[in-house]
């Protein structure tokens, strides 16, 4: 037995000895690591973006400054893949060779999410935009910084059915949406009412364009949701909202030329300098940020001292405190802006003086907003704001040999205008079933205005009370009936304004969109007691004027296969009773006066397809619109073709939004077209027995390009250079005897002030 034992240990001891040297010769399988970094599109570290080597079990996840290691890489090739939720995932290949380390930096560009934004314009509660009932356009904070706009009009120029004029005699610029004028444009800032002075939508372009998080577009009336001057639709425009940084600081530096004038950081050309901080802890948050717009303004034909856009200054300022919880979100919101234009008088050759007129604008907007979630089922919101409004002109005396400045005694050359509003919103959503929701609310506006060009001291109370309902009898419909009831100090409104908004799921693929809705407009005390003469304009307000409605009827067909296609087809009518608009005075044809216009339609359709393929995102649209008066539908005294007028006046738009991603290069080209047809309008004339007649007139077609590169620079900073108004449009032929009714001089419609160049270069820094 114990030789057995014995033997069993010297065969174990042999075949030990005689692997062992097999062992020996075959060393450990050595492995390598990868260590990277990953940052995004907005040069903020990719925090806990997910790491993985394709086909195999290894993976991590990047840390707060972006910062991942991989390890155990085996000798050879390995794809690794990274991805953040709204970025675009990226594979990148590496070589392992032995045991070393190898060293990568990803940069994640920001996901194409056009195709399913969330938005909150006439909401409930923040959704997709699939789910809406609203056929809603949303112009995100990517596309914003790509198209390097200074202001909010650089941004929508190249949206279907927006057309802007100018007034260049006040430095003011006016839009239609979807062939109607701003009047019945409802600019909203975080879902609150602007102020204008005016019956132009000045307050567009005094919003801080580097505050901008989106803009949201609601084609159609809103007067339920949102009350008067909501008949053509709603620009609402949301500013930044705290992210997962604890810390935040971004600065903006942009130069551009203005034509050919330029001179580095002063005088020729435009200027702009933006800092901002952002900071937040324990659910508090607070933010803070200053702008300074300088544009030198462009002589263009003009001679001597006077030039054809006006020098302007723009500062603004803005701070926020808020505080949020899951449930509860409260916070406060001052939005501050000076603005000064110059205009320069020419010199007089006999007396070497000349007339300046300054036009100076102070505004305040005070926001306080919550929403409070109590439950699943009820969620309340609250809004109140308060702005306080004025726009000061100042004329003075130049004698040009001494420079000595005196004031104008001269009537309307020292004025003071002023306007206040406020609103208070309240509304509650509660869910009465998976099927049912409901959403009751108040709306109170109470405007104020005094001056001298301002008849007495008028006021207008407008008090509201709307509710609405959503209702999902099954998994494909959705309907969102609503009702609102107004008291209106001035006023007799309809007793209800209803409106109806459908959605239909036919296919998962196809969304049909059909929507009727009854408008309402008191007039404005702009329109009823502002007086404006100066020595290109001569308006005087009609306390005569009648209250605008609407009837409206809108639908739209979506097909969206992928998350990389979607085409909306798109159509309306709107059917006016009572539109105001501007005529020529009976008693002096050199005045102009508001009236109303008792018939007014606008009809057409638009046709939107936005879609991704590889490095490449588009959105190409066309828009067919048609308006029509009642006044053309009849003879006129003027020479037209078969002595009548035509029923509809139609013009016709193409916008093409081209991005392409050098991924190489880590580079962005970007390329904006649109032409805008020949657009046909009238001039409205009252006669001596209070009746209207009108003009046919016709503004020239254009077209118009910009062009942009963006490249990051460092992890911090990133440039951004190009071209805007590539075809050098400056003005258009125009067969109106005035540009944009009473608000402009005659002659050729200004556009821009040409071709410019501009360099941007823009840092980033956060701490998670």
């Amino acid at each position: 037995m114990i030789n057995l034992y014995i033997r069993s240990l010297w065969k174990l001891s042999v075949s030990i000895g005689l692997i062992a040297p097999g062992l020996k010769a075959q060393p450990p399988q050595e492995t390598g690591r990868v260590e990277g970094a990953v940052t995004l599109s907005n040069n903020s570290p990719g925090a806990f973006a997910t790491v993985r080597v394709i086909d195999s079990k290894i993976g991590t996840t990047a840390d707060e400054n972006g910062k991942f290691l991989l390890a155990g890489l085996a000798t050879g090739k390995h794809i690794v893949q990274l991805s953040v939720v709204g970025y675009e995932s990226v594979r990148q290949v590496v070589s392992i060779s032995g045991n070393k380390t190898l060293h990568i930096s990803i940069r994640l560009q920001a996901a194409n999410t056009q195709l399913n934004e969330v938005v909150v314009t006439g909401q409930y509660e923040a959704q997709s935009l699939k789910k809406s009932v609203y056929n809603v356009r949303v112009i995100n904070s990517e596309r914003i910084r790509l198209r390097a706009a200074t202001n909010v009009m650089g941004v929508l120029n190249n949206e279907l059915g927006f057309r802007f004029s100018n007034d260049l005699t006040l430095g003011t610029t006016d839009v239609q949406l979807m062939g109607m004028s701003g009047r019945s444009v409802k600019i909203l800032l975080d879902g609150l009412p602007m102020v204008d002075r005016g019956d132009t939508r000045e307050s567009l372009n005094q919003i801080d364009i580097n505050s901008i998080e989106r803009i949201e577009i609601v084609e159609g009336p809103m007067s339920v949701s949102y009350g008067s001057d909501a008949l053509a639709g709603v620009v609402n425009i949301i500013t930044k909202k705290p992210g997962n940084e604890r810390l935040g600081v971004t600065a903006r530096i942009q130069e551009e030329t203005a034509n050919k004038d330029y001179k580095l950081l002063t005088s020729q050309g435009l200027h702009m300098q933006n800092v901002g901080v952002t900071w937040q802890q324990k659910g508090w948050n607070t933010s803070a940020g200053i702008t300074n717009n300088t544009f030198g303004g462009w002589q263009g034909l003009s001679t001597g001292r006077v030039k054809d856009w006006l020098p302007k200054n723009q500062l603004f300022g803005h701070g926020k405190i808020g505080y949020r919880t899951d449930n509860l979100n409260i916070y406060y919101r001052l939005d501050a802006l000076k603005e000064d234009l110059l205009s320069q008088g020419a010199e007089n050759a006999n007396t070497h003086q000349a007339r300046d007129q300054r036009y100076i604008t102070y505004r305040y907007v005070h926001q306080l907003q919550s929403d409070w979630k109590i439950n699943d089922r009820l969620q309340l919101n609250g809004q109140v704001s308060y702005t306080d409004y004025q726009r000061r002109t100042q004329t003075t005396i130049l004698d040009l040999p001494t420079g000595r400045r005196t004031l104008s005694l001269g009537e309307g050359e020292q004025d003071l205008s002023k306007f206040a509003s406020q609103t208070y919103r309240a509304t509650a959503s509660y869910k009465i079933s998976s099927a049912v929701s409901l959403q009751p609310g108040i709306d109170i506006n109470l405007d104020a205005a005094s001056g001298a060009r301002i008849s007495g001291a008028p006021t207008i109370n407008d008090f509201a009370l709307f509710v609405s309902s959503t209702l999902n009898p099954t998994s494909r419909i959705s309907i969102r009936p609503g009702l609102r009831f107004i008291k209106n100090s001035v006023y007799d409104a309809p007793p209800t304004i209803p409106s109806l908004n459908t959605k239909f799921a036919l296919t998962p693929a196809l969304d049909l969109r059909l929507a009727y809705a009854r408008g309402f407009r008191s007039p404005a005390l702009r329109e009823l007691y502002f007086n404006f003469f100066d020595a290109s304009h001569s308006i005087i307000g009609n306390p005569n004027l009648k209250a605008e409605t609407s009837n409206s009827y809108n639908g739209s067909l979506v097909w969206q296969a992928s998350h990389k296609v979607k085409s909306t087809l798109a159509f309306f009518y709107n059917d006016f009773n009572n539109l105001i608009s501007y005529g020529i005075d009976p008693a002096d044809p050199r005045i102009s006066m508001t009236i109303n216009i008792d018939k007014f339609k606008t009809t057409g359709m638009t046709l939107e397809n936005v879609f991704t393929w590889n490095a490449l995102q588009a959105t190409v649209g066309f828009s067919y619109i048609g308006r029509y008066n009642n006044l053309l539908a009849t003879p006129d005294t003027t020479t037209y073709t078969d002595g009548q007028l035509p029923t509809f006046m139609w013009s016709p738009e193409v916008t093409t939004n081209l991005t392409y991603t050098f991924r190489k290069f880590d580079t962005k080209l970007g390329l904006f077209y649109k032409y805008s047809g020949k657009r046909p309008s009238y001039l409205a004339t009252v006669t001596a027995d209070n009746q209207a007649s009108a003009t046919l007139t016709e503004l020239a077609a254009f077209h118009w390009a910009d062009v942009t590169l963006t490249k990051p620079l460092t992890k911090y900073l990133t440039l951004t250079t190009g071209a805007k108004n590539l075809l050098n449009i400056t003005r258009l032929a125009n067969t109106s005897p005035d540009t944009g009714g009473a608000h402009s001089a005659s002659g050729p419609a200004p556009v821009s002030y040409g071709r410019s160049y501009f360099l941007r270069l823009s840092f980033q820094w956060y701490k998670k």
